[in-house]
């Protein structure tokens, strides 16, 4: 017997507002019936994982224990992070080495870490 990630959830301040920034970072639509003071807000990934926003009275205070790596699909890497520092990440740990590899540590606009990792193009070309 196994199982399977159904769902990333995600506890949030705001979880409309946030859902709204990882939904631009995706390019995906929150679930139609999700509106601005919802408790909880829905993204369906395209292969059929959902990631789910809660809202939560308490503010993040460490670092997390579950992060995303983010692979960019159509775009370099560095392309990816100046992208999403325009609509609002940080950049937390910047791990990118002179020969092209490494990754960026970022923060979405609550204070959640994600990775930034070179794009599949990017590992071909070094492989």
């Amino acid at each position: 017997m196994t199982s399977i990630i159904h769902t990333i959830t995600v506890d949030a301040r705001d979880s409309y507002a946030i859902a709204s920034w990882w939904g631009q970072v995706l390019n995906l639509p929150l679930h139609p019936d999700d509106n601005p003071g919802d408790p909880e807000s829905l993204i369906q990934l395209p292969n059929g994982m959902r990631y789910l926003f809660i809202t939560v009275p308490e503010n993040k205070e460490v670092k997390n224990r579950l992060h995303l790596d983010l692979q960019p699909a159509d775009c370099t890497r560095d392309e990816e992070v100046e992208r999403l520092l325009g609509i609002g990440a940080t950049v937390f740990d910047d791990q990118r080495r002179p020969d092209g590899t490494g990754w960026v540590t970022m923060r979405d606009p609550e204070g959640n870490e994600f990775c930034v990792e070179r794009s599949a193009a990017e590992r071909a070309a070094t492989s």
